[in-house]
């Protein structure tokens, strides 16, 4: 009987994370594009003047996409010790963007403007960050994936596959973030 080596082929798993930025890439393109046909046919948008939380919260993923990549590049000087201090300091950076897109939703809240109301363009507010929100659950997964990688005795193949594909999908939730801010922004 021969044996089988464990072969490592990435490619069809890192296809599935494209394929799922593809797919959020449509359906946050239909989020907005919904709001926009809503508001155009109200002749408003959401009126509102949007919570500093949320600029506080876009400086905290953009920190974490900076110590992603320096976590990134730790890894390929074979800095292990670095590489794992930088994701956990990421980890810590999305938990605090967590929690200020609820500081968010609370100070909004306080204002009167509540999800369900009679104003769907405000409903908007709600929804696509929450929905972002749960895009950043799964890329705390990612991480979290990459950090235990750093802690175990795995080939340096995959560690730095877990990091590729962390890094795809974080990178592109910072940027959506972004795009759904200065969205929200230029359409009051």
């Amino acid at each position: 009987m021969e044996k089988t080596q464990d072969i490592f082929d990435p490619k069809p798993k890192k296809f599935i994370v494209w394929l799922f930025v593809v797919s959020s890439t449509i359906m946050f393109g239909g989020f907005t594009s919904y709001y926009l046909v809503f508001a155009a046919s109200k002749g408003k948008g959401h009126g509102l003047v949007l919570p500093d939380a949320f600029i506080y919260s876009t400086l905290l993923i953009i920190a974490s996409s900076v110590t992603l990549t320096l976590a990134s590049r730790a890894l390929r000087k074979l800095n292990f010790s670095l590489q794992r201090k930088m994701l956990w300091l990421t980890i810590i950076l999305a938990f605090g963007f967590g929690f200020m897109q609820f500081v968010a939703w609370g100070s909004m809240v306080k204002t009167g403007a509540t999800m369900v109301g009679n104003n769907a363009a405000i409903s908007f507010i709600y929804v696509v960050p929450l929905m972002h929100l749960f895009h950043i659950i799964a890329g705390l997964g990612f991480i979290t994936s990459s950090l235990v990688g750093s802690y175990k005795n795995i080939t340096l193949a995959k560690n730095k596959f877990r990091m590729e594909i962390t890094s795809i999908f974080w990178h592109f939730i910072d940027i959506l973030w972004i795009y759904l801010y200065v969205f929200l922004l230029l359409n009051r």
